[in-house]
């Protein structure tokens, strides 16, 4: 069926976004941590902004961008830069609000809005926006406008006379089954949430840990190459 619209070897791909969708990254861990700490429904905006990252990451890597950052060593360094910054920025953020948390523990005055402002990501003011969080932590990853173009490449008859129907149909299935996963974490986190509202120091350690993989994933994109 799917041989009609330039798609080869179905299988092996589905396989292959299986075990892609699986992999710990960012957006995942990121949707994973704001379901937990505020619930379904700003669990469902991160993964949003991660759907409409990952469609713009497709439609650059269909339209050639990848190309772009292979022959272009600066602007791939701008972007890889640009994106660790960010990731780095947002573990501060998560690392400064498991502090909060862990500091205020044996307060009696800690009230339990002030712990939910905290685990919320609330700083100076500013309120955590899931979807533009997700959205831009999705978008600020050259690795993987790289990744999905090398991937998908593999997928494409090349005598087919419409490429970008090609690219569309391999990128709704790899979008369904990331609708899938964040799905059964964005639940799975909700189960976590009721702990963390009753345990600070499980809270406080959560946030923490989440913000040092985030570092992580800083670093090891910085040293990344095209």
């Amino acid at each position: 069926m799917f041989s009609s619209f330039g798609v080869v070897n179905l299988p092996t791909y589905l396989a292959g976004v299986l075990l892609i969708v699986l992999l710990p990254g960012p957006n995942s861990l990121y949707v994973l941590s704001v379901a937990a700490r505020r619930g379904v429904r700003a669990g469902y905006a991160g993964a949003a902004g991660v759907f409409c990252g990952d469609t713009v990451l497709m439609t650059l890597s269909a339209a050639g961008v990848a190309s772009l950052f292979q022959t272009n060593a600066m602007l791939f360094g701008i972007v890889k830069y640009v994106g660790a910054a960010y990731l780095a920025w947002v573990a501060i953020g998560m690392l400064r609000s498991g502090w909060e948390m862990w500091r205020t523990r044996h307060e009696a005055g800690g009230t339990a809005e002030t712990v939910a402002a905290a685990a919320a990501g609330e700083s100076g003011g500013k309120v955590e926006r899931p979807f533009r969080r997700a959205f831009v932590v999705s978008l600020l990853n050259p690795k993987a406008i790289l990744f999905f173009i090398s991937f998908f490449v593999q997928f494409v008859d090349p005598n087919y006379a419409y490429p970008a129907l090609s690219f569309l149909v391999l990128g709704a299935f790899a979008q369904i089954g990331s609708v899938l996963y964040l799905s059964a974490l964005i639940f799975g986190g909700t189960r976590l949430a009721a702990a963390f509202r009753r345990r600070r120091r499980l809270s406080a350690g959560a946030s923490s840990a989440a913000g040092a993989l985030f570092l992580g994933f800083a670093a090891k994109l910085s040293l990344a190459s095209a």
